[in-house]
């Protein structure tokens, strides 16, 4: 395992052995009406490292007869080391491979993971955190949101496509919560905050277009730091498998 510092910025790069591990389907619970929670485990899950909330591994499926594998990035939502226990949610939204996959998924049954092939490690004793996000990064929010100590702030813009979907986020962190409805922007929501005073770090990821807009507004409007954002683009209009960190 290496460690770097980015530049002008206080969090840290690590990386891991990249390592794809044969795991089974322990059980599953159904979250809301379009998110399920699989539980995963393995005696190959005995090295696994997932040091950061937006860690992500690749879910790993047999193409259909000849094709290549189905690949698709997600959140290692929970990581039990002693039990050697796994927990990943997927959205079931659309007709693709993984969420199809995912739907069905029955104790007993094997998959392969790959990774994470590295940390990006953002201290929690920023004054203020600022979480934004679709439901593609709603896993990574709750994650996020139970690690935060109390006394931490946190600002939560999170949006979902159906209310049902929405979530009580257990948190120690001092949170104020918006959340929106599937014809409300988050750039927008973004552009009416006040942000905080003192030293903050932002965290977005959703739909790529969406995200580079909203890192946009933070940046160049707001003037918040561009060392102290991550925007991901988890997914991207009109594409399939996609994930991009974006940069200023």
């Amino acid at each position: 395992m290496a460690t770097e510092s980015t530049t002008g910025s206080r969090v840290q790069r690590v990386r891991h052995e990249l390592k794809r591990r044969e795991l089974t389907v322990l059980r599953t619970e159904t979250l809301s009406p379009h998110f399920i929670s699989i539980s995963f485990g393995g005696e190959s899950l005995a090295d696994f490292i997932s040091a950061s909330f937006d860690d992500h591994v690749k879910f790993i499926l047999e193409g259909a007869s000849g094709t290549a594998p189905v690949m698709r990035d997600y959140t290692p939502r929970r990581f039990d080391a002693a039990a050697r226990e796994l927990v990943i949610e997927f959205a079931l939204h659309g007709d693709g491979p993984a969420a199809a996959w995912a739907a069905q998924a029955r104790s007993g049954q094997r998959v392969t993971v790959g990774g994470p092939r590295g940390s990006f490690i953002i201290p929690s004793d920023y004054a203020w955190h600022l979480l934004a996000g679709d439901e593609t990064a709603l896993p990574a929010i709750s994650r996020r949101l139970e690690e935060l100590p109390a006394g931490a702030r946190a600002i939560v813009l999170a949006r979902v496509g159906d209310a049902a979907d929405r979530r009580a986020f257990a948190t120690a962190a001092d949170v104020q919560l918006q959340w929106l409805e599937a014809d409300q922007s988050l750039v927008d929501a973004a552009r009416a905050l006040q942000l905080p005073a003192g030293e903050g770090y932002a965290w977005c990821a959703g739909e790529a277009a969406e995200m580079a807009a909203l890192r946009r507004v933070l940046v160049d409007e707001k003037g918040h730091d561009r060392h102290a954002i991550r925007a991901a683009a988890y997914w991207k209009r009109g594409a399939s498998a996609h994930h991009e960190n974006l940069e200023g």
